[in-house]
C-alpha cells in the first residue's frame, strides 16, 4: 500500500485538472482504489455558477464523484476557514471509509486549507466590510489601494491595485489590527500536511495555457455562461461569489477583458505553484489526460 493517503492535483486554470482527476480515478480503480474528488476551489462551491467556475460535468461526475461543489446558495458569503472545516471532514471521512481523496484545485489558500492545519485570521466585520465596499464602488480599487499603501506599504506592494477583493480584505485586517507583516504567512507554504500526500502540479507551456484559456472561455460562452452570470446577478450574488473569474466582465459584455483577467490569473497561479514544497511537476503538454493520469498513478502506487 502506498505511503501517501491523499493525492492533490493542483494547476493553473485551463490546464485540465478535472479531466486528469477523472482519468486518474479510472487508472487506480483496477488497483482496488475507490477515489473521490474533493474540490479545493474558492468559487466552485456556489450553486448556479458551474459553467463559469468549471465544475466537473455530469458525465465526469458519473465517473468520479466530486465533493464540495455547487452546494452553497449564490447569495451566501464563504471563507477559507469555513472551507477548511468542510474539507477536513470530507477527507477524514473518506479515509475512514477506505476511499482515496483526490484534492483538486487551483486556489492556493484553499489547497493548503484542505491539506494542512492553518491559522485563519478573523472573519470580516459586516459593517466594516460594507463600508469598504461602498467606498470601492464610489472611489474605485486604485483609491483604496493607495490608502492601503499609506497604511501598510508592505501589504500594498504584494497586492495589485486592481485586485479589489484582496485590497478590501487587507484594509479590513488593518482596521482590526490583524494585518500581519510580510513573511508571516509562511505557513501557507508549509510542507506539513494532515495526512501523507502526493502533491502533483500540472504544468504546461505558458502560451499553450493562454490558448487553452481562450478556448475555455469560448466553450463557456457556447454553454450559456452569460445567462448563468446574469441569473446569478439577479439572484443577489454575494461579494464573494462575484469574485469568480469573468463574473463582472461578462456582466459588462467584455469577453476580451475576461480572457485577459484569466491569463493574468494563470501567471499568478504559476508563480505560487513554484513555492509549494514537495510539489512534483508533471507536464501535460501534448499528452492526453489518460497518459498524464497513468504517470501519476505509477508514482502513487510506487509510494
Amino acid at each position: 500500500m502506498p505511503l501517501q493517503r491523499v493525492i492533490a492535483l493542483v494547476g493553473p486554470t485551463a490546464v485540465g485538472k478535472t479531466a486528469v482527476a477523472v482519468s486518474l480515478a479510472d487508472a487506480l480503480r483496477p488497483h482496488g482504489q475507490r477515489a473521490v474528488a474533493v474540490s479545493a476551489d474558492a468559487l466552485q462551491v456556489y450553486r448556479g455558477l458551474s459553467v463559469l467556475t468549471g465544475v466537473a460535468t455530469p458525465e465526469q461526475q458519473a465517473r468520479l464523484e466530486h465533493r464540495l461543489v455547487s452546494f452553497l446558495p449564490i447569495d451566501a458569503s464563504f471563507s477559507a476557514a469555513q472551507y477548511a472545516e468542510l474539507a477536513h471532514n470530507e477527507i477524514d471521512g473518506l479515509l475512514r471509509e477506505g476511499r482515496l481523496p483526490i484534492v483538486v484545485g487551483g486556489t492556493g489558500l484553499y489547497l493548503r486549507a484542505a491539506l494542512a492545519d492553518l491559522s485563519f485570521r478573523p472573519p470580516p466585520d459586516p459593517e466594516v466590510r460594507q463600508s469598504l465596499l461602498d467606498e470601492l464602488a464610489r472611489l474605485g480599487p486604485e483609491a483604496l489601494h493607495a490608502r492601503l499603501g499609506r497604511a501598510a506599504p508592505w501589504a500594498a506592494q504584494q497586492i495589485a491595485a486592481t485586485d479589489s477583493h484582496r485590497v478590501v480584505r487587507a484594509l479590513e485586517l488593518h482596521r482590526s489590527g490583524a494585518l500581519m507583516p510580510s513573511g508571516s504567512d509562511s505557513e501557507l507554504w508549509t510542507e506539513t500536511t494532515r495526512h501523507p500526500t502526493l502533491l502533483v502540479g500540472l504544468v504546461a507551456d505558458r502560451e499553450q495555457l493562454y490558448a487553452s484559456v481562450d478556448a475555455r472561455v469560448e466553450a463557456m460562452l457556447a454553454a450559456g455562461v452569460e445567462h448563468e452570470v446574469r441569473t446569478a446577478n439577479a439572484a443577489g450574488a454575494s461579494a464573494t461569489a462575484r469574485q469568480a473569474l469573468g463574473f463582472e466582465e461578462l456582466l459588462a459584455g467584455d469577453v476580451e477583458a475576461m480572457k485577459r483577467r484569466t491569463r493574468n490569473y494563470v501567471r499568478r497561479q504559476l508563480t505560487w505553484m513554484r513555492k509549494l514544497p514537495g510539489l512534483i511537476a508533471v507536464d501535460v503538454g501534448g499528452r492526453s489526460s489518460e497518459q498524464v493520469a497513468d504517470e501519476i498513478a505509477a508514482r502513487w502506487l510506487s509510494g
